[in-house]
């Protein structure tokens, strides 16, 4: 029952967040276009990708639940870093849409209404801050909700950034302030997605996690009594938690299955010590086979 209402509780605070950045974005596209202010439509296109982040981190983590089946041996794990993977693609994208508007306005400023920016701004500033601490649970130990976790609180911080050019506007007339706001921002959000989007490509290209040292592993499973070689060696991540890991050991003599389970509860304790839970071993005596490391060839 108590998880069931903790999974209501958090479809409820996402629901509420989604409903908060629809009413901000409709509120900036008419201020920003009534204003003349390229930073509140800046600020309106963030809004609006965060609509989508949500409704995708969200689908993303339902999915990543659902258990496994004889076609779908993993279950669908990788549906959160997918989701992590479309929402940081999104802000890079609309960072350089952003971009490029920005500066053209920047070489002609246009004349702002600094009043409706300022308003806007608040109000952004206020249902922003609301959203992030509805979703600020949800995005620990989740690259999926932290990307989306990402999108409000940058947004909450480039809300302060216009509600800033909105008075620089309407107290000294400084026109340009806005455009190069929203040139600043832009340059903020591709600091802010390029980890998360870089993260979930290496994930996807199934490449060797950051803290894997393959030829220590290779170099500590050799040292264990009974091993000649370990080589075929490849780590993985399926999701940014779990990591796979597969390998053919040479045994320096032909043993038994049973003598051989003495040895791979030592290969265990190797892996467990790096975070490796999930693995493949293959033992093998004498077999003619390409002894590297990693080995890309079919065997």
């Amino acid at each position: 029952m108590a998880h069931n209402h903790h999974h209501e509780h958090r479809t409820k605070n996402i629901g509420i967040t989604i409903v908060l950045n629809l009413f901000i974005t409709t509120a900036q596209i008419i201020g920003g276009i009534i204003s003349g202010s390229m930073a509140l439509l800046s600020d309106a296109a963030h809004n609006f990708s965060d609509v989508f982040s949500l409704i995708f981190s969200y689908s993303a983590r339902k999915l990543a639940g659902k258990e496994q089946t004889e076609t779908k041996t993993f279950g669908y794990k990788r549906a959160e870093i997918f989701a992590a993977f479309i929402n940081s693609s999104m802000l890079i994208g609309i960072a350089i849409t952003l971009l490029v508007e920005g500066t053209r306005h920047l070489i002609s400023p246009e004349k702002v209404n600094g009043n409706i920016v300022i308003w806007l701004a608040g109000l952004s500033i206020l249902l922003n801050g609301l959203s992030v601490l509805l979703i600020k649970k949800d995005a620990e130990g989740s690259m999926n909700m932290k990307s989306a976790y990402l999108h409000l609180f940058t947004d909450m911080l480039t809300s302060i950034a216009v509600l800033a050019g909105g008075f620089a506007v309407k107290y000294f007339k400084v026109y340009w302030i806005d455009p190069a706001l929203s040139v600043a921002i832009a340059i903020y959000l591709i600091y802010m997605s390029w980890g998360i989007f870089k993260d979930s490509i290496k994930i996807f290209m199934a490449f060797t996690p950051e803290k894997i040292n393959i030829s220590e592993i290779a170099a500590e499973i050799s040292a264990i009594e009974g091993v000649k070689n370990a080589h075929h060696i490849h780590v993985w991540q399926l999701d940014e938690h779990e990591l796979l890991f597969e390998a053919h050991i040479d045994t320096e003599k032909d043993i038994s299955i049973s003598e051989f389970e003495l040895t791979l509860s030592k290969i265990k304790s190797v892996l467990h010590d790096k975070d490796i839970h999930h693995f493949n071993i293959q033992p093998e005596f004498a077999t003619a086979d390409n002894k590297s490391i990693i080995n890309t060839e079919h065997t």
